[in-house]
């Protein structure tokens, strides 16, 4: 039977999205199957709930395993025509449902929207009774002061056992930042002793983004950036001249003006695209006026969204002015602050101590990639990504450094970075920014490299230029330790990335050639794919180098090694040049690690297939069951991995450089922004190593 977890606000406003984020964020590392229930949506469509969506989204749920309910709507009838029992059992039906393909079903009740609280309050903890859930509380700390809040806590507990519900946690959510530690003090402990969490209010979460300002108000986009996930800031009426207006003016504010006021269109834009001055978060034009198509012709080159409606100044603003970010929203940069802020403030130890999870059995790429997320940030390393002037880059280190997974410096012309970063809408706050060009690091560097580089007739002016270079520079930085390691490759070549490692960060002892591997993400486990970027034609000692480095990082990466090194033949059934090459390979690894379970040379479907294994080489510890898979030439592969990425639908993570004694990491130049964070967490993981 699934167990069911009943979110529930105790308070209007409580944030409560953002538990259920966290705790399905938890969830999905602990156990197989999650799923979701909204038992009263806003909407007329169930199906089309925001939140529902969500989850389905960022957690890769099915409509099966995330559903809503009933509307409020229909909620609200049955209640009128006293068919109370009629909304629990409709919920009920649904919930079995969902709860058939689950071993746990967060279920998230209403926001205590409506007129009557207290009748909310009774609806929630008779569908948490109903549903057998235990229930997770969420009190809103918001706009009351820290004894209020500890008082609020109490009457929220008591309420719920006056309502025979059975309490799982506690939450207090939206405190001001400051008085986090103060709230925390002051709050008691239930009758089971166990902590109330408290978490802040965050203005990442908060404030508005352009989309939900844009779908608030039914405006028209009319020119500008299509990008709508800037965050409103504050708002600017743009009621006076140009002069007073731009001084003013903030970073991140949304400007409402009259249609007709063609100066202020202009300065907003020459704000936007001037270095020193602040870059709107977007426009909105009020008064259905027409706009002067020479004006349009110029924002349609704007940085930032302009917006027209037919409403007047005053009642646009107003209307702006009511927007609240919502997470359900699903925009990356709100879903992450949501996630980092669960991270830093919730001990999920502790809280999953109080639930009996069955054992998850199979790893999924969700797992996976949350794991290795939990993994970077309990031991936060410090990153360096050189390539400061791609907006790509730009908006991985914001989810990197929403999540706390790990501190950041990124390079390139300071004010050129801030000014993509403000025209892309990206809030670098805590991010370190170094020009090589300026930076008096580039001297010292200069001269260690020139040192290193002597023998190679390189002088102190040709070290200097050298510098100047972001991978140089970035690779230099974890060479002395300023960084502990680097991810680089999205604007240049895999060569770019790597010549300055081998020249010299170096490989680690023991170790002749720098490899790479793929980590295969399958429905239900991860396999290892080495070397599929890097070395064309390894010969025997390469490649058995090769297979001792990939065992190494599947086993840094939670996966059990049993090596498979592959050729066209089984066992001793064929011969060749390859074939013995691969042979020879095979018999390096077994007298260097004796412990570990490697076969070769192996086909494929004898390595991953259980029935040809027992006709091919019955016997084997790896047959059948093959985890590191060890490609004899780079073309093979290659091609492989991008066969089975495409044809299987696995989440290729990588390539993940080994064999250097430094952590730097390699990107593909289309990479996504998803790519980057995931291998920037690979590469802090590394270095934890070191």
């Amino acid at each position: 039977m699934a167990l069911g977890i009943y979110v529930s606000a105790m308070t209007p406003g409580s944030g409560k999205s953002l538990v259920t984020l966290g705790l399905a964020d938890m969830l999905l590392r602990h156990a197989d199957r999650v799923g979701f229930f909204r038992p009263i949506v806003e909407g007329s469509e169930p199906a089309q709930d925001p939140m529902v969506r969500l989850m389905q989204r960022n957690f890769n749920l099915t409509a099966e395993t995330s559903r809503g309910g009933l509307t409020r709507r229909e909620v609200r009838s049955l209640l009128v025509a006293g068919e109370r029992g009629e909304v629990d059992s409709r919920c009920l039906t649904i919930y079995n449902e969902v709860a058939a393909h689950c071993d746990v079903v967060i279920i998230e009740g209403t926001d205590l929207s409506g007129h009557d609280v207290a009748l909310e309050f009774v609806l929630n903890a008779r569908l948490a009774n109903n549903l057998g859930a235990v229930v997770l509380a969420v009190v809103n700390a918001r706009e009351m002061t820290v004894p209020e809040t500890a008082d609020a806590v109490d009457v929220a507990r008591r309420e719920l056992h006056d309502a025979h519900c059975d309490l799982l946690a506690m939450m207090v959510n939206r405190a001001e930042p400051d008085a986090v530690d103060e709230v925390r003090a002051a709050v008691r402990p239930g009758a089971s002793g166990r902590p109330v969490y408290v978490m802040p209010e965050l203005n990442e979460i908060s404030q508005p983004s352009m989309s939900e300002v844009a779908r608030a108000l039914h405006a028209r986009q009319v020119a500008g950036s299509a990008s709508l996930e800037r965050d409103v800031v504050g708002i600017k009426v743009a009621a006076m001249t140009v002069g007073n207006f731009i001084s003013q003016l903030d970073h991140g504010n949304l400007v409402i003006a009259p249609s007709d006021r063609a100066d202020v269109m202009v300065a907003a834009l020459a704000s936007a695209v001037s270095p020193e001055f602040p870059v709107p978060s977007g426009m909105v034009l009020t008064g259905g006026l027409p706009i002067d198509a020479g004006i349009l012709a110029l924002l349609s080159q704007a940085p930032f969204p302009v917006f027209a409606v037919d409403d007047d100044t005053y009642t646009a603003a107003r209307k702006v002015s009511r927007v609240r970010g919502e997470i359900a929203s699903g925009q990356r940069r709100k879903v992450a602050a949501a996630l980092g802020v669960w991270t830093r403030h919730v001990d999920e130890h502790e809280l999953l101590e109080r639930l009996e999870l069955p054992r998850p059995e199979k790893t999924t790429p969700l797992r996976f990639l949350n794991q290795l997320i939990v993994r970077a940030r309990a031991q936060r390393k410090h990153i360096v990504l050189p390539e400061g002037l791609d907006a790509r880059v730009l908006r991985a280190a914001e989810i990197l450094q929403r999540r706390d997974v790990c501190a950041l410096t990124i390079l390139g012309p300071e004010g050129q970075v801030r000014e993509l970063a403000a025209s892309e809408g990206v809030d670098l706050s805590g991010t370190t920014i170094i020009n090589p060009a300026t930076s008096g690091l580039r001297d010292d560097f200069a001269r260690e490299y020139a040192a290193l580089r002597a023998k190679k007739g390189v002088t102190l002016e040709d070290a200097r230029e050298r510098m100047l270079h972001g991978a140089y520079f970035g690779t230099m930085m974890v060479q002395l330790g300023r960084v502990d390691g680097m991810v680089s490759g999205a604007a240049h070549t895999t060569a770019n990335t790597i010549r300055p490692a081998l020249e010299f960060i170096r490989t680690k002892e023991g170790v002749e050639i720098v490899s790479s591997v793929f980590l295969m993400l399958l429905e239900d486990r991860v396999l290892v794919y080495g070397d599929c970027a890097v070395n064309p034609e390894p010969d025997a000692k390469q490649l058995a180098d090769i297979a001792l480095a990939s065992a190494d990082t599947a086993a840094r990466f939670g996966v059990t090694p049993r090596v498979a090194m592959l050729s066209y033949s089984t066992g001793a059934s064929g011969h060749g040049e390859s074939v013995e090459m691969v042979r020879e390979a095979t018999e390096l690894v077994r007298s260097r690690r004796p412990d570990l379970p490697v076969e070769g040379p192996i086909q494929y479907d004898a390595a991953v297939d259980a029935s040809t294994a027992a006709s091919k080489l019955p016997g084997s510890s790896v047959a059948g069951q093959a985890t590191v898979f060890i490609f004899p030439d780079l073309n093979t592969g290659n091609n492989t991995y991008k066969a089975v990425q495409q044809s299987a639908g696995a989440v290729a993570v990588g390539p993940i450089l080994q064999g250097l004694r430094k952590p730097v990491n390699d990107l593909s130049r289309g990479c996504t922004v998803e790519d980057i964070v995931n291998t920037v967490a690979i590469t802090a993981v590394q270095a934890q190593e070191g």
